[in-house]
């Protein structure tokens, strides 16, 4: 292998390169200066430089190439670099970048101070003042947008004077000055300094040199619509849509729709028709032709209602839903099918759609009632105009939309009836209409009938946290909350907003006694739902649950911040104050509570007594009138009246307060012992006629306690007998015996008759009405396909979620 190989001879005489870098002396300009014929030749005209003496191979330096010298050819192509032969480096040292010749002169320094330098770093400035205001704007922080843009129109300011004394006017940059005014008047807009950003504008409008300045006339037409001036705001409108050209169709029917939007907040209707009408027939869009249909109904106008329905239902989607459908096995296809179904396009299209429906639907049930004889009948038109075009799937949302009419209606068998029609349908309608008529049997406490159409629902779509939900609240109905907690779970693992499904996990644990469990769950709805009263409501009613009262207090404030004028909330505060020993406050929210509801009888009750502690008898006089107004038929309230009359000195109120509840409860013990005593000590007559009247009195009740004993106290023998006489006679002392219970049981409230002037202690006073306000918390909540006004149904409240998507 290596006879091939030739080293190269290290001798200087076969260097095939040498004399490579020689050259020639005539080319050796440094010289010149030293050169006496050169210089003379410079000198005339006609001067020769004399022939040189050196021989012509020293003259030209190196061979020529392919000549033969010392026996050796020289070769045709040199392989080695310039500089770098032998030869060079005998005669001078190495330096090929010429560094000897020491370092470059340093550059230009140039001038700071100078105005283009000023001029060019003011414009810099500017620039990053507009960008920082455009940022804040889009980060929400309006103020500091607003401020960065005021420095940057200062700073602009300069600059054009800057310009104006270096250079000329001509010279001057209109996009910078464009910008920073625009961005001041937006940010004026955003910050609702209206006079100020409509000032802005005016001075970009005016000024002839700014091109395409005229649409922002839109802007101020804007503005004006916010200030509700909307004859200022058609005028800019017209203006600006005089501005835009012909050719430009989408900002000319954008702006046209600002006008008719306009005329319909100012109510004139006719002139928005007419706005609407030109952009259906130039451009139709879902947005305008919603708008139109809106304003037929409001001219009361029927067929133009219906044409202008079926105007929006013809407005083409542009859709094309047949591309995420791959029609080949193909691999490659079927990726590119699945890649696309969920991209932004495809989201874009979605929105769109949902937006579509929305109108259609929200047209339909407006113009439904109006259209025809009866709101059946114009539904029915509806669905069959919905189902002869691309909205087909929604003619099933509109039988549903005509169950919850007739359920506002209270007519719930005929919603009840459509609802059944849905259930042969597919499996989302089908889920969808057994999912409202277990809410409505739920709510009508058929709880059988419930649970089976739950079960139906459940089955049609297992996914359905609503049918869900209410399987869980038909379970939680019967008492098995274990299993109830398990639906409302499975509910939340469907879909992990659904926030009935929480709420009522939260009152299933609260049922089982499991309150850090049912704590949390509440926790997280109100993370959930900021402002939701009764989340909050519970969270507290939780925390007085656990014995911790000041917890509960402050949640209940956070109660009152969202529904000030609850009666419940309120009073139930005032409960917690009491039980904490802090009457003032405790006071403060009973009397609110009062305010707002003056016939919660516990409220009354605790305000009076209050005012009996403080011995303010005029004031608890009267709360227990009201008490005897909300309860006409217990005798203790009206007790407690004359009670306070003769305690606060009133002795003559007292008597006849006393002699009317005598008139009113003639059987009464305790009235007429009040009545012997205080007669007695006035002096009065009437005392004996009184004091017969009780002897009387407590003569039968001895009476009527022996024969209850008696009664009590009988062998079976005598029982049998007093069955076997007269149906009369057994009838009589059958209601006398009760008669006798009742009324030994009113005067265990009352005072003994040693104290015939003290009347019943607060504490003694029972009061048996319920206030029928307040939270519930016993009932779970309910989930629906479609929304039932609380109207409808007091006592319970449906999801407000639509059909599933």
């Amino acid at each position: 292998m290596m006879q091939n190989v030739h080293l190269a001879p290290e001798t200087d005489e076969d260097d095939l390169y040498s004399g490579y870098n020689d050259y020639n002396p005539i080319c050796d300009i440094e010289e010149l200066e030293n050169d006496a014929a050169f210089q003379q030749a410079v000198r005339t005209s006609y001067g020769r430089r004399p022939p040189s003496k050196t021989s012509l191979a020293s003259s030209v330096g190196r061979p020529m190439t392919g000549a033969i010298q010392d026996g050796v050819t020289r070769p045709m192509t040199a392989v080695r670099a310039a500089g770098f032969t032998k030869a060079a480096l005998r005669g001078s040292a190495f330096d090929p970048l010429g560094q000897s010749r020491g370092p470059a002169p340093p550059l230009e320094v140039k001038k700071k101070d100078s105005p283009e330098e000023k001029i060019k770093q003011l414009e810099k400035e500017v620039n990053e003042l507009v960008e920082e205001s455009c940022i804040a704007n889009s980060c929400g922080d309006l103020k500091l947008a607003l401020e960065k843009a005021k420095d940057a129109g200062r700073k602009e300011r300069v600059l054009v004077r800057q310009r104006e004394q270096a250079t000329t006017p001509e010279n001057i940059n209109l996009d910078l000055t464009y910008s920073v005014l625009f961005n001041l008047a937006s940010q004026y807009s955003v910050n609702e300094m209206y006079a100020e950003a409509l000032n802005t504008y005016q001075v970009i409008v005016k000024n002839k040199m700014f091109s395409n300045a005229g649409i922002l006339k839109t802007n101020m037409g804007n503005i004006y619509l916010k200030q509700r001036n909307y004859s200022k705001a058609i005028k800019f409108y017209r203006m600006a849509l005089d501005q835009v050209p012909s050719v430009n169709k989408q900002m000319r029917i954008k702006i046209m729709q600002n006008i008719g939007v306009t005329f319909i907040q100012a109510g004139q209707y006719s002139d928005a028709i007419n706005s609407y009408e030109h952009i259906m027939s130039m451009a139709p869009n879902l947005k305008a032709g919603y708008n139109l249909t809106v304003c037929y109904f409001a001219v009361g106008d029927q067929e133009k209602m219906k044409k202008a329905f079926q105007k929006l239902i013809a407005v083409p989607l542009e859709i094309d839903e047949d591309k995420y459908i791959s029609p080949s096995d193909d691999p490659h296809t079927n990726l590119v099918t699945e890649a696309i179904k969920n991209d932004h396009l495809r989201q874009m299209e979605r929105e769109r759609k949902a937006m579509a429906e929305k109108y259609i639907m929200t047209s339909a049930k407006l113009i439904a009632p109006v259209i025809e004889t009866s709101f059946a009948a114009g539904y029915d038109w509806c669905v069959e105009v919905v189902k002869a075009s691309q909205y087909v799937e929604l003619a099933n949302d509109l039988e549903i939309n005509k169950a919850v009419t007739y359920l506002r209606q209270r007519d719930y068998n005929q919603a009840v009836e459509i609802l059944k029609m849905l259930e042969k349908k597919d499996s989302r309608v089908k889920s969808a209409a057994a999912t409202n008529l277990s809410a409505l049997y739920y709510m009508g406490k058929d709880f059988a009938q419930a649970s089976s159409y739950a079960d139906i629902a459940v089955n049609s779509d297992r996914y359905n946290p609503a049918a869900l939900t209410n399987k869980g609240n038909t379970v939680f109905a019967n008492g098995d909350y274990e299993k109830a907690a398990e639906f409302y779970k499975e509910a939340l693992r469907n879909d992990s907003s659904c926030t009935e499904a929480l709420y009522n996990v939260g009152l299933t644990y609260e049922k089982m006694n499991r309150l850090d469990e049912a704590l949390d769950c509440f926790l997280k709805l109100h993370a959930i739902l900021r402002n939701s009263a009764e989340v909050l409501y519970q969270i507290a009613n939780i925390y007085e649950l656990m014995e911790n009262l000041s917890e509960a207090i402050e949640w209940l404030m956070q109660v009152v911040s969202v529904v000030p004028t609850n009666p419940q909330v309120l009073a139930k505060l005032g409960e917690l104050y009491d039980r904490e020993g802090d009457k003032s406050q405790a006071f403060q929210y009973y009397y609110e509570s009062y305010r707002y509801f003056p016939c919660n009888i516990e409220v009354v009750e605790w305000l009076g007594a209050y005012y009996i502690d403080t011995q303010f008898w005029e004031k608890a006089i009267q709360y227990f009138e009201r008490a005897s107004l909300i309860q006409p038929t217990q005798v203790k309230w009206q007790l407690m009246v004359a009670s306070c009359f003769r305690r606060s000195g009133n002795y003559q109120k007292a008597l006849g307060t006393y002699k009317d509840t005598h008139r009113k409860f003639p059987e009464n013990v305790e009235c007429l012992r009040f009545l012997v005593r205080l007669c007695t000590d006035l002096g009065l007559k009437d005392a004996q006629e009184y004091a017969r009247k009780l002897k009387r009195l407590e003569k039968v009740k001895e009476i009527r306690e022996q024969r209850i004993k008696s009664g009590r106290d009988g062998s079976g023998g005598s029982r049998g007998k007093r069955e076997g006489s007269a149906s009369s006679d057994s009838g009589q002392n059958c209601s006398a015996s009760s008669k006798g219970e009742r009324l030994s049981a009113k005067l265990r409230t009352l005072p003994g008759t040693n104290e015939p002037y003290e009347s019943s202690s607060n504490k003694e006073i029972d009061a048996s009405y319920v206030d029928p306000l307040g939270p519930q918390i016993e009932r779970p909540k309910t989930a629906a396909k479609k929304k039932i006004d609380e109207d409808d149904f007091a006592d319970e409240e449906l999801g407000d979620d639509l059909l599933p998507e």
